[in-house]
């Protein structure tokens, strides 16, 4: 089906953009990202590549780059982090508003003051609102397929928005692991080439980006919920085709881990979760009863999925590797909020971890499922958000 090669993740994720044939692709470097742009810039050059590379003067500019190609019609991608997604900021808003399926890897890092180049959500969930989709993956084959699942889903013309595909910053991107590179007639099979609704063309005038009043405005945020809506149906067809063709599934919108009796279930994202499943199955062997919700897709939201998945749990305890000031973990907001509704539904405990950097280890994990036992046997979550892995030197500092 294809080849196995040990590399760096950032370039298992350049070698999947190349398959999927972009012509299009501008980059502003930023640390964790630039590995991924180097080996894109690196196939450019050397002719393994035939696409249009625009090395770009700020993040805000390789958006606008990829905006306008893909309004003009073709297949672009782009990549940042951190203070550079900020930067994208008013452009990726754009680019959602205009329906343009416009793939990039966000490469996650914690944002400044003070300044951090670990990893952590909060980059990639300030952008939670703008109407671009949002893809966690867990590990270095994932990083891979997820970039050509993204381009099926965003292209899709019943959905027609952008995608981020985030990738923990060093764990993943700086790692070296085993991928399987899929070869480049599978792939195009997979992902034919892109043909947009409508581009921009002297022959076919159009305009992008116009002005709308509150006659229409409304209705226009509507039109677009509907298809974040509809992209939740898609994501899983696409995964469950990738699996078909390629025999890898990693979920569609989420993916269970040993739910089928848990007590206490655990929602999380990203890197962590391997880190999660070695501790779940520790814990089983000495009679926990303790599953796992990876949550794939952060946007769209996978509400009904996960009222499934934790219907029958007395409690879950929701890892947020975020925190929105003021308030709490965005993903256990989320999920409080999707269970309000449901009758009995289980405790949920909010568990802010990993932020900046900080390491998730299995003992997290034990100290997080303890804390939701303890909420089990008093009937209550004592905090809405709880913090885990405070260094208490610091804080006295």
């Amino acid at each position: 089906m294809g080849k196995t090669e040990v590399m760096e993740i950032s370039r298992g994720i350049a070698e999947a953009i190349k398959a999927c044939r972009p012509q299009v692709i501008a980059s502003f470097p930023i640390t964790p990202q630039t590995h991924i742009i180097e080996h894109l810039a690196q196939m450019v050059a050397n002719g393994e590549l035939d696409c249009e590379y625009i090395p770009s003067d700020s993040e805000f500019a390789s958006a606008s780059i990829v905006h306008g190609a893909s309004a003009a019609g073709v297949r672009a991608y782009t990549a940042s982090a951190s203070q550079g997604l900020l930067l994208m900021t008013e452009v990726l808003w754009n680019m959602a508003g205009t329906r343009l399926p416009v793939v990039l890897t966000g490469a996650n890092r914690a944002l400044s003051a003070p300044i951090s180049i670990q990893c952590d959500h909060q980059d990639t969930f300030s952008l939670r609102d703008s109407g671009v989709m949002q893809m966690y993956v867990e590990d270095a084959q994932e990083s891979y397929d997820a970039h050509i699942q993204a381009y099926k889903l965003a292209e899709d013309p019943d959905v027609l928005l952008p995608i981020m595909v985030c990738v923990d910053g060093w764990s993943l991107t700086h790692a070296w692991e085993p991928i399987e590179l899929l070869a480049q007639e599978l792939v195009d099979k997979f992902l034919p080439p892109y043909h947009p609704v409508q581009y921009l063309t002297p022959d076919n005038p159009i305009s992008y980006g116009t002005a709308y009043d509150d006659r229409a405005l409304m209705e226009y945020r509507y039109i677009m919920q509907k298809a974040m809506d509809c992209a939740k149906s898609k994501a899983v067809k696409v995964a469950d085709e990738f699996n078909e063709m390629f025999g890898r599934h990693h979920g569609g919108l989420i993916q269970e881990y040993r739910m089928d009796d848990a007590e206490i279930g655990i929602l999380a994202m990203g890197s962590i979760i391997g880190t999660v499943k070695v501790a779940i199955d520790e814990m089983r062997a000495e009679g926990i009863k303790v599953g796992l919700v990876k949550v794939r897709f952060y946007r769209p939201f996978p509400a009904d999925e996960i009222i499934k998945a934790v219907k029958d749990t007395r409690c879950i305890a929701v890892i947020d590797r975020n925190i929105s000031l003021g308030a709490g973990g965005a993903l256990a907001a989320d999920v409080m909020a999707a269970l309000y509704n449901f009758k009995n539904h289980p405790l949920v405990l909010g568990c802010l971890a990993g932020i900046g950097g900080r390491e998730v280890t299995r003992n997290t994990v034990r100290n997080i499922v303890a804390r939701a036992q303890k909420a089990i046997d008093t009937g209550k979550v004592e905090e809405m958000n709880e913090w885990v892995g405070l260094n208490p030197e610091i804080m006295e500092d």
